[in-house]
């Protein structure tokens, strides 16, 4: 029962040092974006993702709201 969970703890320290090699050699290595903000292909089409998008409607104002702020 102890050594298959020794092997068990090594094994998966092997792994997580083998998904982890280009951070550690890489000079600025950092996790790569795979948010669809950082993919220019899809800012150059007008793509956002669902939080982007709820944001920029939020910030949108009807024209109701637009009088409200102008004083007459």
């Amino acid at each position: 029962m102890l050594t298959t969970l020794f092997l068990t703890v090594i094994i998966l320290g092997i792994c997580v040092v083998l998904l982890s090699i280009r951070l550690l050699l890489q000079k600025n290595g950092a996790f790569p974006n795979l948010h669809i903000g950082g993919n220019q292909a899809l800012r150059d089409k007008g793509l956002a993702c669902a939080r982007t998008q709820d944001r920029e409607r939020l910030k949108h104002k009807n024209l109701a709201e637009r009088l409200k702020e102008v004083k007459i």
